[in-house]
């Protein structure tokens, strides 16, 4: 890259997932607070159906294409592509899959010639290493957590299982297949209430922003949340109900992560839904947390801990409930990409912790290219010796 050269970054927003408003906000929120001179912004959105627009605006496009009419607008204009890697990664950029629009590339298209992509995809087919892959192969440097990192902070369930293999406290949970939940309703809620206390918490094993998620207090309620999470996934998690605190740490980094101030969440409703963190505006978000110095302290320990038992690079949110009982605190979630929202936890953490929004886009995106750099260390062939 050469010196005074601005950084080309793609940043590819929206997606197939429960999340896709929230998505469009947070890209909103970060391509207005990357700084123009030292960056060209390329916006890439994806459609509900999978589908990338490469070209004129892609926010405003996706606000506007929610019926078929537009979208089949969209496809007419050219301006809708299905994308696919370049087949020589050295090449480093998306290529459009229809052969009929390759020539795209050499006109000028915003996918060739990428520095570095930001993927602002939260949830499934984005923050759960299907991008990631993409982007490996095609051999284009991105912002955040690799293939498997990515796949692992998804997966609640997974994520509890390499927590407890590396010793870090996680509350009691099961994991319930939806057909076994079609087919056994009965059975499921049975051995849920053997287990487990009222209340608990059901939430889809892969999905964020609190879609799906309900708080059982009883048996109806805890069926209706079993269904309610089937709408959105095949994995459905069922938590122990904490009498909890919510505490929040960002943790920023490659190998050697760094953690925020944490922060703590007062809920205008019984817990923090989707309602509470994006549409009204009666939750609290308290930075620093009013905790002892020694609990924050143990936060922040624990917050690095699990960035690292999970291999994550760049970024996370980490969430933690602290019991209010008897004070312990548990690991809850890892969002390897959480919202950059002008009112999101996450940057609010660092701008407490002394690094403004736009630094910490400057820094995610240095350690995006760092990362890079250090993977094409490796050696990618092997002769053995005989």
């Amino acid at each position: 890259m050469n010196a005074g050269k601005k950084i080309r970054v793609g940043v590819v927003f929206g997606g197939q997932s429960g999340e896709h408003e929230i998505s469009l906000l947070s890209a909103r929120s970060i391509m207005h607070a990357l700084d123009k001179d030292k960056y060209e912004i390329v916006p890439l959105g994806i459609t509900r159906d999978g589908r990338w627009i490469t070209r004129g605006n892609p926010l405003k496009e996706l606000v506007q294409a929610s019926n078929l009419w537009q979208k089949e607008q969209l496809l007419a204009n050219g301006s809708i592509s299905e994308v696919t890697a370049n087949g020589d990664a050295a090449g480093r950029e998306l290529v459009p899959a229809d052969p009929a629009r390759a020539e795209m590339i050499a006109m000028g298209s915003p996918l060739g010639g990428l520095d570095v992509i930001f993927p602002v995809l939260h949830g499934p087919h984005g923050e759960d290493g299907t991008v990631q892959g993409l982007l490996e192969l095609a051999g284009v440097p991105y912002v955040g957590a690799g293939v498997a990192g990515s796949a692992l902070g998804m997966d609640k369930a997974l994520f509890k299982q390499v927590m407890v293999a590396n010793g870090l406290p996680v509350p009691q949970w099961r994991l319930v297949l939806r057909s076994r939940w079609g087919r056994e309703r009965a059975a499921v809620v049975a051995e849920l209430e053997e287990a487990l206390p009222y209340p608990m918490f059901v939430k889809p094993a892969n999905l964020g922003s609190s879609v799906g998620i309900s708080k059982a207090h009883d048996r109806s309620e805890l069926i209706a949340g079993l269904d309610d999470a089937a709408r959105y996934d095949r994995r459905l998690l069922v938590e122990q109900g904490i009498h909890a605190r919510e505490i929040e740490v960002s943790v920023l980094g490659n190998d050697d992560p760094i953690a925020s101030v944490p922060g703590e969440i007062i809920p205008g409703r019984e817990f923090y839904d989707y309602a509470a963190k994006y549409i009204d505006d009666t939750s609290e978000l308290l930075i620093p947390a009013p905790i002892p110095p020694e609990t924050a302290r143990r936060a922040q320990e624990l917050a690095v801990a699990a960035f690292r038992a999970a291999d994550i690079a760049g970024m996370a949110r980490v969430d933690f409930l602290l019991d209010r009982d008897s004070g312990m605190l548990y690991l809850n979630e890892l969002n390897t990409i959480p919202g950059f929202t002008a009112i999101s936890m996450y940057p609010k953490l660092w701008a407490a912790s002394g690094i403004s929004y736009p630094e910490l886009l400057d820094r995610l995106i240095a350690l995006a290219l760092e990362r890079d750099a250090d993977k094409r260390q490796m050696s990618t062939s092997y002769e053995p010796t005989l």
